[in-house]
Order: C-alpha cells, then sequence, then structure tokens
C-alpha cells in the first residue's frame, strides 16, 4: 500500500494531524517512538487552555478552531466533557481576551476561592486523555490510516518511507530536527478519587512559580501541578506531589478525603514559537514542522492539524474535516 504522508510522533497533535490528512483523503502512517498511551499527551490534565505558547495571534486561531472541534465532540464517549469553572488570581489582573469569545464573564467576589482577588468563570472542554487518544486512534484507522512503533535517528529516514513527512515529534524534536530553541518544561499531577467534584479551577496569578489546578472528570479528578523548565526525568517527586495535593486541597476541602490514585509527570515541548511550517530544502521529499507547542498541545491540536492539511493538500482549511471558513 503506498504511504502519501507518515506523520512522526504519537501524541495528540501527531494522531490529531493524522485522522485530519487521512479523513481529506490522504494514505497515512504514525511512525513514532511511542505508542498513544505511552506518549506525554497521555499523562496530561487535560483542559484547553492555551498556556505557555506562542506567539499570541496564531495560537488565538489554533485554539478557537479546537476548541470548535472538542464542543462538537462532547458527550459522544470519546473523553471530552464540556465543564464549567473558574481561573482565578490572587492579584487583581485583566481576563484573557478570550473570554469574551467563550461567553465568559468575571467571578463575583463570592465566587472566588480563599485568598484570591480577581477571577472568571465560563465554560471549557475537560479531556479524559487516554479515553480521548483511543478515540483518535480508532477514527485514523477507520480513515485508512496506520500507526507503527518505529525509532527514527533523523528526520531523512523517515522520508525513505512517504513522500511527505510531517514532524509531530514534541520534545524529540529537538535531537531529530535537531532545535536547540525547544527545551522540556517538565509537568507533574497527582490523579485523586472524584468527590464530588464538577467545576474546575485554575489558579492565573501571573508570574506565579506554582500552579495550582483541579480537572475533575466522573470518578477521578486531576490535581497539578508543576512547571520546571530544562527538567527531563519522569520519575514522579513526592515532595511535588504532597505540595500539589497540599495546594489544591486549600482551594476545595472535599480533596481532603480523597484517595490519592496514581501520579503522573509529562514533558511540554517549549520554544520560543510553535514551529508550523514547511521546510524547503534540496533533498528528495517535503517535510512539515508541526511541534514546540508548550503546554498547549491539546488546545491547539485540531487547529495546527487543520493548517497541516492545508499544507499538505492545498485548498481552503473550511474544505477538511470538521472545517469552517475562518
Amino acid at each position: 500500500m503506498t504511504t502519501d504522508v507518515v506523520v512522526v510522533g504519537a501524541g495528540v497533535v501527531g494522531l490529531s494531524t493524522a485522522v485530519c490528512l487521512a479523513e481529506a483523503g490522504a494514505s497515512v502512517a504514525v511512525h513514532a517512538a511511542a505508542p498513544p498511551h505511552l506518549t506525554t499527551s497521555a499523562g496530561a490534565g487535560a483542559m484547553w487552555d492555551p498556556y505557555l505558547v506562542h506567539p499570541r495571534q496564531r495560537v488565538d486561531v489554533w485554539g478557537a478552531s479546537t476548541y470548535t472541534e472538542l464542543s462538537r465532540l462532547a458527550d459522544t464517549g470519546v473523553g471530552v466533557r464540556m465543564a464549567l469553572g473558574t481561573q482565578q488570581s490572587r492579584t487583581v489582573c485583566d481576563p484573557p481576551e478570550w473570554l469574551d469569545v467563550l461567553g465568559g464573564r468575571l467571578c463575583t467576589p463570592s465566587e472566588l476561592a480563599p485568598g484570591y482577588r480577581s477571577g472568571w468563570r465560563y465554560r471549557a472542554p475537560v479531556v479524559d486523555m487516554p479515553l480521548f487518544l483511543e478515540h483518535l486512534h480508532n477514527r485514523l484507522i477507520s480513515a485508512g490510516g496506520r500507526v507503527a512503533t518505529r525509532i527514527y535517528r533523523t528526520l531523512r529516514e523517515a522520508a525513505e518511507a512517504a513522500p511527505m513527512v510531517v514532524n509531530c515529534t514534541g520534545t524529540g524534536a529537538r535531537s531529530l530536527v535537531p532545535d536547540s530553541s525547544l527545551t522540556a518544561v517538565q509537568g507533574q499531577l497527582v490523579v485523586v478519587s472524584n468527590p464530588g467534584i464538577s467545576e474546575f479551577f485554575c489558579d492565573d496569578t501571573p508570574d506565579s512559580e506554582e500552579l495550582t489546578y483541579i480537572y475533575p472528570h466522573s470518578d477521578t479528578v486531576v490535581l497539578g501541578g508543576t512547571t520546571r523548565p530544562d527538567v527531563w526525568d519522569l520519575r514522579p517527586d513526592a515532595d511535588a506531589a504532597e505540595a500539589i495535593f497540599a495546594r489544591c486541597a486549600a482551594v476545595d476541602g472535599r480533596l481532603r478525603g480523597a484517595s490519592v490514585l496514581g501520579h503522573r509527570v509529562g514533558l511540554r515541548p517549549a520554544r520560543p514559537r510553535v514551529r508550523l511550517e514547511e521546510e524547503r530544502s534540496a533533498s528528495k521529499g517535503r517535510l512539515v514542522h508541526n511541534y514546540g507547542h508548550g503546554g498547549a498541545g491539546l488546545t491547539l491540536s485540531w487547529g495546527c492539524a487543520r493548517e497541516v492539511a492545508r499544507l499538505v493538500l492545498g485548498g481552503s482549511t473550511a474544505d477538511l474535516p470538521g472545517g469552517t471558513a475562518r
């Protein structure tokens, strides 16, 4: 079977890109060093939130497209739920520009957690990532795509498998491209039993050195987190886990009686700007990069996937699966 495109990387960015290409008619193979359930994406929180990512203007467009797609998938059994919740700050600050687009509003004083001085309330997709990655994998297979474990030392090796390569390798791009501007930002979280929490919470205090977020799923709650630049260690830190639990329990006292079910550590692929572009070279084949999404891989996944498909296949993004002209 002839392969039109090889997507390197099986996280949420790689699988979304492969699905978009396959559903548009391309013959697609995903090659990755690890299967979807062992990627950084599988360990993510995860909620729609443009965190640790630039440039702002392109991020807004990609994020809006992804928000629309995740909203469409909500409550269809694929791990996506539209949830109400708040972002709050320990200082008085302005809400993000996207709040009006999402139909949000400022918090009333009674809605603020102890110690918080401002905040905003809105509805956003909260995603059970292992279940959602399974959905993307199944969707790719249904569209005729394939997933295989394969380790490449260079992107030139991937070019031997197809005339078009899309690089969605996340932190792996540092050595594979190579790209010295990309670094890992370690994130750790704690998974606990759900004591009845249905709304999300996220601390958005500017320049805070600590992350505090509460992302509820049906039977579990994901608590976060950490943000440690240039830390590549995937082992959970017991002291960090204890601090995460304490910060979150201080926001919502119901968590104090929750049972700890597990710990997750992932590496956010951060760089000054998301790299989404075709790299022109004299070598055989075409290469498109789609990496460097920081803490917003889920948030930008579908918007970036549709832009990659436009670069690879041509035409308007309105012609792609789930697409609307913007």
